[in-house]
């Protein structure tokens, strides 16, 4: 394995990341991307989503602060909002439950978190920044079993100059504007139909400023979306420098409004008191604006019978996953100590077919991921699925899911309810709630003994026992990796 250069294709939240993990082991990283890097936190206009809300999951917080020493102080340094010990109200069809934050964690802009990070990427010397220039093909050995390189065309200059470059290890990581499927499918390479999920999920997020004296008592707001409901889900946060921002969503077409009289009063429609007394005497700071998304997918490379050596994806490209659950960065920084972990074990003991055993093991993380976020999108309806075989489980993991969060909200029980965040934030598998006993001992807890009795059928619709049913309809997820409660402990 040749270890002299490696390209990265875009300069996001996953590319950056895989260029850190490669930096420790190619003698240089090449990062290429379409857009101007800004020296401020700015958004670019190739991340159209980057005016939209962007948080940090305990994974991803866990994964940015091994990357990079001291991240979120850095965040907070220029501007961002610290939040330990700052309080979350969570709202749901079934009431609202509150949250203090316990470790040491910020809330910010998409635009102060990839500056940030494009700031220790800068400090790193083996790494280089090629802005306004767009890639517009791979380069290929004779027979095109490898890529060797890339074509580039200059966005600087009038006349937008071609040039090559070649490289030992080229990442795809430009997002919903990857043009690998077209690259493989010119080459020759057939390409399986990526699984779909059409969401017409639409955003609109409106900031204001907060006048001196209120940001200390204002607190972060989510309200979750009722599939049965025609209303709209929002979140309400402080980001930095004393701004808050304001975020309605829906799906299947219903989109909040980005004309400012309208956004406010669909904000009033709400009904809940705690988001208008928060937002009650802030200045807005322009109109909102909106965010547009038809379909989600999750595209199958792992399963081609040939892939051409040198060539790797990840990030949107590889996988979209719905915002709403904020699943993605969380996604790019797991896919990213996959890569580190590859590459390392690699170097020490080659083996053949090393991209697609990557793509497998990325793979196997994306299906937790796709697996959570189309079992809730589809309780919406109008939402549709299109892929070759069914999701496993999808009633009943929907039935349970909706009982956890109904008894866990109706008795306060925060150790339940974190633990069905944090199999959402993709820290814990999915089978820690999924497992016979847990299973056994939710369906029974409650008054009404619904619960139980609705599990009582559906185990003897197949006469199997809980375990053997459990086994065959919700995915094992045991090629994913998965972090442990013990680093959940707060930080300083």
């Amino acid at each position: 394995m040749n270890t002299e250069r490696a390209i990265i294709i875009g300069g996001g939240i996953a590319g950056l990341l895989a260029a850190k993990v490669l930096s420790g082991f190619y003698k240089e990283v090449v990062i290429v991307d379409r857009d101007a890097f800004p020296q401020e936190p700015e958004n670019r206009p190739g991340t159209p989503q980057a005016f939209q809300p962007h948080r940090l999951t305990p994974r991803s917080r866990l994964i940015l602060n091994r990357l990079f020493p001291d991240f979120i102080d850095e965040l907070i340094k220029n501007g961002a909002h610290p939040t330990r010990g700052k309080c979350a109200h969570l709202f749901n069809p079934y009431g609202c439950m509150a949250a203090v934050e316990q470790n040491h964690n910020a809330t910010f802009s998409r635009a102060l978190l990839e500056w940030a990070i494009r700031g220790y990427i800068r400090r790193t010397e083996n790494v280089r920044l090629l802005d306004l220039n767009e890639v517009t093909q791979l380069q290929t050995s004779e027979d095109r079993s490898r890529i060797t390189g890339i074509v580039i065309r200059e966005r600087k200059s009038g006349d937008r100059k071609r040039f090559t470059m070649t490289a030992d290890l080229i990442i795809d990581a430009s997002g919903r504007f990857s043009k690998t499927v077209q690259w493989l499918s010119e080459l020759g390479y057939e390409v399986p139909q990526p699984e779909r999920l059409k969401i017409d999920l639409g955003y609109s997020t409106r900031r204001y400023r907060i006048p001196a004296g209120r940001k200390e008592a204002l607190d972060m707001i989510r309200i979750e979306g009722d599939p049965l409901a025609a209303a709209h889900a929002g979140a309400f946060s402080i980001i930095e420098n004393d701004i808050a921002e304001m975020v309605l969503w829906n799906l299947n077409g219903r989109y909040p409004s980005t004309e400012p009289a309208l956004f406010e009063q669909e904000i009033r429609h709400s009904g809940n008191s705690l988001l208008n007394d928060a937002l009650n005497g802030l200045e807005p700071i322009g109109q909102p604006r909106g965010f547009r998304l038809l379909e989600l997918s999750r595209q199958h490379f792992e399963e081609m019978q040939h892939w051409p050596s040198g060539l790797l994806i990840m990030g949107d490209a590889f996988c979209q996953l719905d915002p709403v659950y904020g699943q993605g960065m969380t996604l790019a920084a797991i896919e990213a100590e996959i890569l580190e972990a590859c590459v390392r074990r690699q170097l020490n003991q080659p083996k053949p077919r090393f991209e697609l055993d990557v793509l497998q093991r990325m793979q196997d993380c994306i299906e937790a991921a796709w697996w959570l976020n189309v079992v809730s999108d589809l309780r919406w309806k109008g939402v549709e699925y299109f892929g070759a075989k069914p999701i496993q489980g999808l009633a009943f993991a929907q039935n349970y899911f909706d009982h956890i969060l109904k008894w866990s909200t109706e008795n306060a029980n925060h150790g339940i309810s974190g633990l069905y965040w944090l199999i959402n934030s993709l820290f814990l598998s999915p089978q820690q709630l999924f497992n016979a006993d847990m299973v056994a001992a939710m369906t029974a807890a409650g008054g009404s003994g619904e619960a139980k009795r609705w599990l009582d059928r559906w185990i003897e619709e197949s006469d199997r026992p809980l375990v053997e049913r459990l086994s065959q309809t919700i995915p094992s997820f045991e090629g994913a990796t998965f972090a442990a409660l013990d680093q959940l402990m707060p930080s300083s």
